[in-house]
């Protein structure tokens, strides 16, 4: 009785299996299908920067031109996620030879460090191209995602020195092509001898050689919209509100200190720049960092009751239950608002630069022309496509 009871048994689970396992698996399939068809994709850029003395016009440039660039990068039909990341170099006898800054989504603290770099050091001609192209290929966290866009954009006004016992820039481009990294060569000036290895890199890769003006030939227009919007700005950061455990909380103080450190350094223009990027799809992340409380709330991750006194943000728990409700949901409300303004406002700016550069004759040799031009065509192949020109 009770083997025949076993078989039974036995039978109805293999029915079960039967019936009920290719929906299972095509329950499995159908996730990693939407997984896939919703990943975000990414751009990961990496800045290789000569910083000697002969590059001080260029390096104020980026610090100015380097929030309008990424605005452009975001700007891509399906807003990617964008990561940044800095190698400067001079050169053997100088105060470093390489400095790396690793790719990150917090834009800010990134260019936080750009706002340290000055122009010093050099004189000899060549500098350390080579080991800063190694950094940058060997020793940046590049995505291991197949929906990417990985470039390097090298500037620099000389060539590599082709004399130190080191691997040098043909092994270096054949190691990036593997990896799927784009080099894009950008010499700044006329020095004869950097044409030919700046050509060369970038034909190696499949990359874009252009040159321009020492100083960079962007295209940097003040407009009446700079001051308005860049206050407007310092207004959004400040509603911010930071969750979590103590090292969560910490490390978003660093990414404050770098957004304060830039609202006290920067050009209205440049603090415009930053404030129409923010303003984008592919801003937000480095708008709010991690742990953002206000965003949390309002996206349902995360629900005030749940949360540990010690984990919320400090100007929050003196404040009875009802209370912190009602201060999140104002701040929610106030954000709102100052973002319709900035997009309003970032509108009238684009307007007014169009309008400026159209009388200019359209800056098609411009630095910010030819930038985008190299990121419209070689981002198609990681599916981002591009219409509206570059940000200025």
């Amino acid at each position: 009785m009770k083997t025949k009871i076993l078989g039974i048994a036995l039978f109805g689970l293999t029915l079960a299996a039967v019936t009920y396992y290719p929906q299972l698996m095509a329950n499995n399939i159908d996730t990693e299908v939407q997984r896939h068809i919703t990943a975000k994709p990414r751009i990961d850029v990496v800045f290789v920067l000569d910083t000697t003395g002969s590059m001080g016009g260029l390096i104020q440039t980026a610090k100015e031109k380097i929030w309008s660039i990424a605005t452009t990068m975001a700007s891509a039909q399906q807003a990617p996620e964008i990561r940044i990341g800095l190698v400067a170099y001079r050169d053997r006898g100088d105060a470093y030879v390489t400095r790396v800054v690793d790719l990150s989504s917090d834009l800010d603290s990134v260019y936080a460090t750009l706002m340290d770099f000055q122009a010093d050091g050099g004189g000899d001609g060549p500098e350390s191209v080579n080991k800063a192209l190694y950094d940058a290929v060997h020793n940046i966290s590049w995505s291991e995602q197949d929906q990417a866009y990985q470039v390097i954009f090298l500037v620099g006004d000389a060539p590599p020195h082709m004399d130190y016992n080191e691997v040098r820039y043909p092994e270096i481009i054949a190691a990036a092509t593997n990896k799927g990294i784009v080099v894009n060569t950008i010499q700044c000036g006329d020095m004869p001898m950097t044409v030919e290895p700046w050509s060369q890199i970038a034909a190696l890769s499949n990359g874009e050689f252009f040159q321009v003006e020492q100083a960079g030939g962007a295209v940097a227009f003040n407009t009446p919209f700079d001051e308005k919007i860049a206050e407007l700005s310092a207004e959004l950061d400040s509603t911010r509100l930071y969750y979590g455990s103590e090292e969560d909380k910490d490390r978003m103080k660093v990414k404050v200190a770098a957004t304060e450190k830039m609202h006290a350094g920067l050009s209205a223009a440049s603090r415009a720049r930053r404030a129409e990027f923010n303003a984008s799809e592919g801003g937000k992340t480095n708008l709010l960092g991690e742990n953002e409380l206000v965003s949390a709330v309002a996206d349902g991750r995360v629900a005030l009751d749940d949360l540990d006194a010690e984990a919320l943000p400090a100007s929050l728990r003196a404040m009875a239950p009802e209370e912190q409700v009602a201060y999140v949901a104002a701040t929610a409300e106030k954000r709102e608002s100052l973002q319709r303004q900035i997009r309003e406002l970032s509108e009238e700016r684009g307007d007014y630069i169009a309008k400026k550069v159209d009388e200019a004759g359209g800056m098609k040799a411009s630095l910010d022309q030819k930038l985008y031009d190299a990121v419209k065509d070689q981002a198609s192949e990681a599916g981002l496509e591009y219409k509206d020109g570059p940000a200025y």
